[in-house]
């Protein structure tokens, strides 16, 4: 019966073949059978690491058919995914707000009638339509991105947000080293807004915040309206050697009623007895002394701005690697 026992062992699947038995101990292992366990998983980790990645999905790689790596996403993994998400949703949303704000203003404009199509390329809405479109379809890429996983439209998204940091640290960079420069544009652009301000209600509308935000009148002083044709002593209209509403000290008759005429021959008028009744110092020093009183506040909000940004681009590299390793894996 003992013999019968003996040549009848039964071999089970998952058991180690033995070609050379131990007739003293047939339960322990054989010496060399640790130093073979591990040639052969150092030959498999090497044929592994020469095969590469990509060819992880082939099931008929002999290599993956005796070692099949798997990966799953981790909690944090769902976090940045859903994260990047929301974030990216909202600023979609504020993107198509900006947009239909811009079109809105366009539209009641009548920016597109025949006789303004030639002047819309100068119109300011074009700045808030080219906002909301590029913020929507940046936002929107990442979006869908994130939530469908598709690795295409999240290395758009984060090309897109590397490129917008590179253009705003090289704006931040350039506008330091030109700062002499930049005063002499905005005086340009002051004065070029001043000569269309009856003609352009969006010109005017800025205009007239500056004016009464910073108290101040015109570019330099209160005498640059005259460059205007309807404020210019020499024009024929009541408004001859006068300055807007905004210039005034009090715009106000009793706290309560615009008085739309209170610059009227403000011009003509010397310093000391003009001071009573409008602002005499120009915007442009009203411009400046406002960036020096708030320069922290400003400089905070760019490295927020740009630190949110970087962090953006973090999250979607991290989202990415994660995504790229589950699908080989998968």
């Amino acid at each position: 019966m003992r013999r019968y026992l003996g040549i009848t062992r039964i071999s089970l699947p998952w058991s180690r073949r033995v070609t050379t038995q131990n007739e003293s101990s047939p339960l322990l292992p054989k010496a060399g059978s640790e130093k073979e366990n591990g040639e052969e998983l150092s030959h498999v980790t090497a044929e592994f690491h020469q095969a590469g990645p990509n060819s992880g999905r082939d099931n008929n790689n002999p290599v993956f058919s005796r070692v099949r790596p798997h990966y799953r996403y981790s909690f944090m993994d769902y976090f940045l995914k859903y994260f990047l998400f929301l974030c990216n949703l909202m600023f979609t949303v504020l993107g198509l707000v900006v947009l239909g704000l811009g079109m809105w203003g366009l539209i009641s404009k009548e920016s597109f009638a025949q006789e303004r199509i030639g002047s819309i390329g100068t119109d300011p809405m074009l700045i808030l339509v080219a906002m909301g479109f590029v913020l929507t379809m940046l936002c929107l890429s990442g979006c869908v991105g994130a939530l469908r996983e598709n690795c295409s439209l999240l290395k758009l998204f984060s090309a897109a947000v590397l490129v917008l940091i590179i253009a705003q640290v090289l704006v931040a960079i350039l506008a330091y080293s030109l700062q002499d420069q930049i005063g002499g544009y905005l005086r340009s652009g002051m004065l070029a807004a001043m000569v269309r301000y009856q003609d352009d209600l969006d010109l005017r509308f800025i205009t007239d915040e500056i004016q009464s935000n910073l108290q101040c009148c015109g570019a330099d002083d209160y005498r640059d309206w005259e460059i205007n044709i309807y404020y210019n002593c020499s024009a024929p209209g009541v408004l001859a050697c006068g300055v807007p509403a905004t210039c005034c000290v009090d715009p106000l008759e009793n706290g309560t009623v615009w008085n739309s005429q209170c610059g009227l021959g403000a011009q003509l008028l010397d310093e000391f007895t003009a001071q009573s009744v409008i602002f005499l110092g120009g915007c442009l020093g009203g411009i400046s002394r406002w960036i020096e009183q708030h320069q922290g506040l400003i400089g905070t909000v760019g490295i927020v701005v740009l630190g949110v940004q970087i962090l953006t681009l973090f999250i979607t590299t991290r989202l990415l690697e994660s995504i790229q390793w589950h699908k080989v894996y998968i």
